[in-house]
């Protein structure tokens, strides 16, 4: 078939309007690019033309006499805005159902969660791996700025550290902080459970009304259940007994699910199980609908999807496939608003989908759990294995041969054991003096110590752009990173300093949006060229002035 010719009976008829505003491919490719204009798309001559007006009719007695043109498909219109779950965005008092995700140390900054609300948008502080001060300057900075605007902040499992869980808890409930992301849980914590049945009531008319909102980040099946569930009875009775919760609280809770909302995550930086969407996000719908169904929640579960959210086509996809909205993280961390160094920014933006592996992880080195990272350009993800294969294999630090413990002193602590021990002691001295107690009867929990050390300064060094730690940098990276850096090659936001946040995300929902119009149209017989439905990303005016009309 020839561009823009026709092969295919007319679905109905379009009568009494103005002449076609175009014909031929280009003219369709315009009129698609219009998301705000609902559009008919005519058959003259045998060429696909387009009609912004007149009628419709389905039945072709005596039309064609009346000068009717065939209609092969209709386009409703389709504003980004309109894309995702109505529920959600109202729930969270947001625009567009787009959220950028709580990348750790602060990398989704403060900067980023103002951007992603100035957007109309959800922005998720990264508050994991920052201390209680941190996180507390953090939190009243941006409600001095976003005023009553909604934002969220991430709370992380902390198995090595529950007692951080818990302060972070009660710095939420003490500044008000209505919204959590809940990630890495492998199950479900005191902490976690007292932040969201703190202050549940009931109103005049019966509803239980929970104002701590919690969005769980999950990418197995048996822990989204848990959180797709009432909180568990046990750890209420634990809250009662210590008295953070009254009777009254504990009762209300077995009417709320664990999470107002559940972010499917599929294959993305940091923790991962490297699920893939397009088999994870049904899934979660259909737990979803199974649980909801069996506790009769008041308010359904909202589920989106995180983790290769990085395109146009990847976005439509999540939100064809029933996502109430899409997460981003990795792409994001390329942003200028991004809390980390112009070095990783500059090496995000030139990774491609390949670049990145497995490597154990500072916060669960000790259970064998792993974060995908960025591997081109750093040795971490080698280096992180062999501390883990060592760990493994020797119960202290003195069984390690000689050979080994040369190359760590000169390669990953660049000082000797004991300053190494010296510097980890004084870290811990300050978080959790616990750990050292344990360290003293336990050498191999002080070896887990000093090497966990090394893990987690590596995320700071790439934080801060340490010039002589870059091969040592641990950078958080899915594939979509190079997804999206292909997608952008050769437009203005190819360079990292032109990636904003709300440029970026603006640029991927109206790029879905127009996927979304193409498929309709699809759907209903059309025959489009091959690259009909391409969209490079446009400039936030031109998206705007597209929009306007």
């Amino acid at each position: 078939m020839q561009t823009g010719s026709i092969n295919k009976i007319p679905a109905a008829w379009w009568l009494n309007g103005s002449h076609p505003t175009g014909v031929g491919i280009e003219a369709v490719k315009k009129a698609i690019l219009r998301l705000n204009r609902p559009f008919f798309l005519l058959d003259v001559d045998g060429q696909m033309a387009v009609g912004y007006d007149g009628m419709m009719s389905f039945n072709p007695n005596g039309l064609e006499k009346k000068g009717a043109l065939p209609v092969l498909s209709y386009a409703p219109a389709i504003h980004p805005k309109n894309l995702g779950e109505p529920l959600f965005k109202q729930r969270h008092g947001i625009t567009y159902a787009y959220v950028a995700g709580a990348m750790a140390n602060g990398i989704t900054s403060v900067e980023m969660v103002q951007a992603a609300s100035d957007a109309g948008m959800l922005g998720i502080f990264g508050a994991a791996g920052l201390s209680i001060t941190q996180i507390e300057g953090a939190i009243l900075k941006l409600r001095q700025i976003l005023e009553n605007r909604p934002f969220g902040s991430n709370l992380i499992h902390s198995p090595g550290d529950p007692a951080h869980e818990m302060a972070t808890v009660r710095l939420y409930l003490k500044h008000g902080m209505r919204l959590v992301s809940a990630s890495a849980y492998l199950n479900l914590t005191l902490p976690l459970i007292y932040y969201r049945v703190k202050g549940i009531y009931s109103d005049h008319h019966g509803n239980v009304i929970c104002p701590n909102k919690v969005i769980g980040k999950v990418s197995r099946i048996e822990v989204a259940r848990r959180f797709m569930s009432p909180p568990p009875e046990k750890i209420l009775g634990q809250l009662v007994e210590r008295k953070m919760i009254t009777h009254q609280e504990a009762s209300l809770a077995a009417h709320v699910p664990v999470a107002d909302d559940i972010t499917a995550e599929a294959d993305s930086g940091g923790h991962t199980d490297n699920q893939p969407a397009i088999s994870l996000l049904p899934t979660m719908l259909a737990l979803r609908d199974e649980m909801v169904s069996k506790f009769n929640f008041q308010n359904p579960i909202c589920v989106g999807l995180a983790g290769g959210i990085a395109t146009p086509a990847s976005a439509a996809a999540a939100f064809a496939m029933g996502a109430a909205y899409v997460l981003t993280g990795s792409v994001n961390q390329s942003c200028v608003e991004a809390g980390t160094s112009e070095t990783v920014r500059c090496m995000l933006a030139e990774t491609c989908q390949a670049d990145v592996t497995m490597a154990p992880a500072a916060d669960m080195f000790e259970m064998g759990i792993k974060v995908q990272v960025l591997k081109r350009g750093t040795m971490f993800a080698f280096r992180a294995a062999k501390l883990y294969e060592l760990y493994s294999a020797y119960d202290c630090m003195e069984d390690i041969p000689q050979k080994q413990k040369d190359m760590l002193e000169r390669d990953y602590f660049k000082c000797g054991f004991q300053y190494a021990w010296d510097q980890t002691k004084d870290f811990f001295q300050k978080q959790d003096s616990r750990q050292i107690l344990l360290a003293e009867k336990d050498s191999k929990h002080k070896m887990a110590l000093i090497f966990r050390s090394y893990l987690g300064q590596s995320s700071k060094w790439a934080v801060t752009g340490e010039p002589d730690r870059k091969i040592d940098y641990q950078i958080w990276c899915g594939p979509s990173m190079g997804a999206f850096n292909e997608w952008v090659r050769g437009s203005f936001l190819e360079k990292p300093e032109n990636r904003k946040t709300a440029t970026v995300a603006m640029n991927l929902l109206f790029g879905a949006a127009l996927a979304t119009r193409v498929t309709w149209l699809r759907c209903q017989g059309v025959a489009l060229p091959p690259g009909t439905g391409n969209f490079s990303p446009m400039t936030d005016d031109s998206i705007s002035r597209l929009l306007s009309e």
